[in-house]
Parts: structure tokens; C-alpha cells; sequence
């Protein structure tokens, strides 16, 4: 990333006007019209937090909902060397807590870091943590950022909504493939599904490999979860551009962790389609009963309720996902 960063630690810079200091939460809502992706969003999100704060470095994540599990780094730490960032990923995981995760930072002279977490009543969305290299962070400072989450959340939540209405026009396959590594996350072997894969998880702006950063979250949230300190699953689903999804999982095999990498499923895709417009446990049932092909009537006879309440139920769906029709509101939720 790229950005004018104000000097370290300033709350409210000296050349910053009164009205630039209390319309940023108005200028971050504005975001929502530029219909940007998640990485874009996330770039113009903390231009203009840097205009407000000081940091030296910052991980602004894109996490699964449903695991917690970064799927998207945006992330500017110079101070880490790019040989140490898959043994950072797996101390993050296993760290017990933020006292233990700063002690883990002050080897690479961190001397600060706040962290915001991006989550809402449907899922966990990602996370900001922005880190100093002298001085500490204020109270004020912290309470700033944290003022910020749910607007932050909710943008995020929407920019996955936003995947699922841009159609695949070359109707592509992801082959699947596993990955094989090491406790220490060393690649040991790849088969040719997961090459390809390897090549197409992201966006083909995403600088840098993408499929490794997912990889080795899998990996080390699979460690820690062996530790007993990750709680979630190890897997995760990564967005390969418009409205395509693939799935990431990481499983014991012996002295290796297999990584595997396929298209998500149908039940993965429309769990995520829900979350992410917002769609209540009733709303979610009958969209997955529409998936498996009911009509309106099976779908009320399936949940015991009325014909009519079944219809304001779909409209309701419809309305929520921007879908025109019942055949666009499937076929955002598959992927046709």
C-alpha cells in the first residue's frame, strides 16, 4: 500500500482542519458508493485512517466468517523480513492472547499495536491491527479505532456481498489439489491441481502469491488448533474473482499438514451468500430448500408455515441479495 502516513503517533495532525477531523467517519461511508472490491476498500479505508493516525506498519485482514481465518492479507510490515512472515503467521495463531502476541512483535522492535476486530452477528470479517515502532498508542487513540469497527465491518461484509452479483463470463473450473508442509510450514510437495490453484485463489491484482498466505493461516490455525488455543476449524474460503469461491482445508497426515484447495460447495457458497446479505435463520432455511430445487409450496409444507408467509419470505430474499428474480437470486447463490 501506498499512503501519505501523518507523523507517528498523531492523532489530530496539525495541518488537518476541524471539519477533515469530524466528517472521517461520513468520508469512510462514502466508500460504499465507489462499490470497490475488498482490497480496494481496505486501501481507501486506511488512506484515509492515516490521515487521522500514526502507524509504522499495519495487517489489515479478510477473514472467513465462519473460522476466523485470514483468507486476504493487506499487509505493509517492513520491519518483518520476508523469510520470517510464515513463522509470524504460526506464532500469531498460537499466541495466548495480546500479551503474548506483543512479546512476539518486540522481537521485531514493535513497541505498540492496537487491533480492531471486524465482526457482527453474522460472522467474523476480518481484523485491523496497526503497529508502531517507538512510543505507545493513547487511550483516545484506541477508543478512535475501536469507534470505527462496525462501520468498517459492515463495509467489508458488503464488498463479499458485492462477489456474489458479478458473473463468471468465462464459466472456469478450478481443478482441486492438495498442498503438502511441514510443521514449520515448508511446501513439501504440490500436485498440478494445486499449482494451477496456486495460481488462481486471488484476484490476478493480488501482488504477490496469494494461495501461500491462505495456505499457511490454514496451516498454523490447524497447529494451534492441535495446541488447543484455535478454537475454529481449519478452512477457510478465498474469493478467486467475480462470484467464483474456493475452499481451503488444512488435515493431519502423519509428520505433514495436507492442504487441499477446491471449489467450494454448494452448502459453502450459500452459507457465505447468507452471511454475507444479512439474511436471518428463517431467511437462510428456506433459501437452501429454494437451492435444492422446492417451489414455494414445498418450501411452506417442508417448514410447516403458511403458502403466503413463504412468498414474503423469498421477497424478503430478494430484496436483501439486489436479486430481480428467484432464478438471479439462485444463481448468485451458485455461482451460475
Amino acid at each position: 500500500m501506498t499512503s501519505s502516513i501523518p507523523g507517528l503517533g498523531d492523532l489530530l495532525p496539525a495541518h488537518q482542519s476541524y471539519a477533515d477531523r469530524v466528517d472521517l467517519p461520513e468520508r469512510l461511508s462514502a466508500l460504499d458508493g465507489d462499490q470497490l472490491t475488498d482490497r480496494a476498500l481496505r486501501t481507501a479505508q486506511l488512506d484515509l485512517i492515516a490521515t487521522r493516525l500514526g502507524f509504522d506498519a499495519h495487517v489489515f485482514a479478510l477473514t472467513d466468517p465462519c473460522t476466523g481465518i485470514v483468507t486476504s492479507p493487506h499487509a505493509t510490515v517492513p520491519m518483518v523480513p520476508p523469510t520470517n512472515l510464515p513463522r509470524l503467521i504460526r506464532r500469531r495463531y498460537a499466541a495466548a492472547g495480546e500479551k503474548e502476541w506483543a512479546t512476539v512483535l518486540a522481537e521485531f522492535g514493535v513497541t505498540d499495536a492496537m487491533r480492531v476486530q471486524l465482526d457482527d452477528r453474522w460472522g467474523t470479517w476480518g481484523f485491523l491491527e496497526l503497529w508502531r515502532g517507538s512510543g505507545r498508542y493513547s487511550d483516545e487513540q484506541r477508543r478512535w479505532l475501536t469507534a470505527l469497527g462496525p462501520l468498517l465491518t459492515a463495509q467489508l461484509r458488503r464488498s463479499v456481498a458485492r462477489t456474489f452479483t458479478v458473473p463468471d463470463e468465462h464459466r472456469s473450473t478450478l481443478e482441486s489439489g492438495v498442498v503438502l508442509l511441514d510443521d514449520d510450514l515448508e511446501v513439501r510437495s504440490v500436485t498440478s491441481g494445486a499449482a494451477e490453484a496456486l495460481m488462481r485463489l486471488l484476484p490476478p491484482t493480488e501482488p504477490g502469491p496469494p494461495v501461500p498466505a491462505t495456505a499457511y493461516n490454514v496451516v498454523a490455525a490447524l497447529l494451534a488448533h492441535e495446541g488447543g488455543i484455535h478454537p475454529g476449524e481449519p478452512w477457510a474460503r478465498v474469493n478467486l474473482g467475480s462470484n467464483r469461491w474456493a475452499t481451503v482445508r488444512a488435515e493431519r497426515l502423519d509428520d505433514r499438514v495436507a492442504v487441499s484447495i477446491g471449489s467450494s460447495t454448494t452448502a459453502e457458497r450459500a452459507d457465505l451468500f447468507a452471511r454475507a446479505n444479512q439474511l436471518s435463520p428463517r431467511e437462510t432455511q428456506v433459501l437452501q430448500l429454494a437451492l435444492h430445487g422446492m417451489d414455494t409450496r414445498a418450501i411452506a409444507d417442508d417448514l410447516v408455515i403458511a403458502h403466503s408467509t413463504a412468498e414474503d419470505h423469498l421477497k424478503a430474499l430478494l430484496a436483501k441479495t439486489g436479486s430481480a428474480s428467484r432464478h438471479q437470486l439462485l444463481a448468485r447463490a451458485l455461482g451460475g
